[in-house]
């Protein structure tokens, strides 16, 4: 294996010097075209030419989810406009949502990556392919869909509908591959056993879990209900997409695409490089995204690269994703929600911000929805209960709208949302 002197980058000695040069091709490539990248390289006095090998990446700053919102819309593109062929949008960090283009080369490459991953997982062209993910990962039921027709399956592709509406399809269209988060497998598995459904009137096998992790009892719970083998994938809900990293069949770790991403493991606080094996944040260098590279983008998920290589001989780096992060954003059915762009949804429906708030995952049979306390306020509220419902309702949609998850809003006392901050 091929690492830099303080161990914590790790890739197989026979791509190394493949890796080495698409490396130095992105940063050329971004140093260019990218004036956000071309200043950051001439503030630390660094030009491309001088990284030399993996190492020497150490030496660049990181790139944030701030950053991505900062530059909204078109300002970290990598090429003209004209070359774009697909523009996707994603929840920011503000007000302004992160923005991301790719020309044909970058979806030719994305589809075959994530036809990698369904094939790792064991689709073939005998399985017909269920998408079902939530508005705020639209984009990856788009990338899903092409992967999985790449390889010959049949797809049903990604659609908003009620959950029976989901069950109505599974059990007359019969797919065997659900692709959808733990969060909505889990609601899934709650609300056929509440119905008394039995899973032999599926035809479903596998479920392709993406958007959060999930662990052993997690697993083994969707595993006994639905009677299905489970996959992990993981991908970005922001940028650029899904499957970067997936299962094998010994589902004893997650294989990143290390040949068109270079992982990097860094103490959250610190921000340090930390060896392999030791739990930090994941940061992630784009190899071969012409569009919009990345440079040392840090995920806030929160992993280890583990040594050696897997039993299926599968020479990609390992990694373990780990279920906490590093930063304030809050997971919701796989989709990343961070508190200032809520707030400044919140602040749009009410034409105010409100003076006390706080926001937390919840859950109800299974479903899980991001639950707002918003502080009882006179100056924000009237009395009456149909101007206040219509207020509670301006705020759901518009939180709804922008970050593309279930939302519910609850008026409560300044006491409850102060004790609830403290909990």
């Amino acid at each position: 294996m091929t690492e830099n002197p303080d161990g914590n980058i790790c890739i197989p000695e026979e791509r190394g010097q493949l890796v080495l040069e698409r490396l130095q091709s992105t940063l050329n490539r971004a140093y260019r075209n990218v004036p956000f990248h071309r200043q950051r390289f001439q503030d630390i006095g660094i030009e491309p030419s001088d990284i030399q090998s993996l190492g020497d990446i150490q030496r660049l700053p990181y790139t944030t989810r701030s950053h991505l919102s900062e530059n909204y819309p078109y300002a970290l593109f990598a090429v003209p406009l004209r070359d774009i062929v697909r523009i996707h949008t994603a929840p920011g960090t503000s007000a302004n949502p992160t923005v991301s283009g790719y020309t044909r080369q970058d979806l030719r490459t994305w589809e075959s990556i994530v036809a990698t991953a369904l094939r790792s997982s064991g689709v073939t062209p005998d399985d017909i392919l269920q998408i079902s993910l939530d508005p705020g990962l639209d984009t990856w039921g788009r990338d899903y869909k092409s992967g999985a027709e790449s390889l010959g399956a049949s797809v049903i592709p990604n659609t908003l509908l009620s959950i029976e509406k989901q069950l109505m399809v599974m059990r007359d269209y019969r797919p065997s591959v659900l692709v959808t988060t733990p969060s909505y497998a889990r609601q899934v598995a709650v609300h056929m056993e509440h119905k008394g459904l039995d899973p032999g009137q599926f035809s479903l096998k596998k479920l392709i879990l993406v958007g959060e992790p999930t662990d052993a009892v997690q697993r083994d719970f969707l595993e006994t209900k639905l009677d299905v083998s489970t996959w992990q994938h993981f991908g970005l809900s922001d940028v650029p997409g899904p499957a970067l990293a997936y299962e094998c069949d010994n589902h004893a770790c997650l294989h990143v695409n290390d040949d068109h991403f270079l992982p990097e493991i860094i103490d959250p606080h610190s921000g340090v490089p930390l060896p392999v094996g030791e739990i930090g944040e994941l940061v992630l260098t784009t190899l071969t995204t012409r569009a919009y590279p990345l440079i040392r983008f840090r995920t806030g998920d929160m992993a280890r690269i583990l040594p050696g290589t897997c039993e299926c001989d599968c020479r990609l780096v390992r990694i373990e994703w780990r279920p906490e992060r590093s930063d304030r954003l809050i997971r919701i059915r796989g989709v990343k929600v961070h508190e200032e762009q809520v707030l400044a949804s919140i602040a749009t429906a009410l034409g105010v911000a409100p003076p006390q708030y706080c926001m937390f995952e919840n859950s109800h049979r299974g479903k899980k929805y991001l639950e707002i306390w918003i502080a009882v306020d006179d100056a924000l509220f009237s009395d009456e209960i149909k101007m206040l419902e219509n207020r509670m309702k301006n705020v759901r949609d518009q939180v709804q709208e922008d970050t593309g998850v279930p939302v519910i809003v609850r008026l409560k006392e300044r006491t409850s949302i102060i004790a609830a901050k403290l909990a």
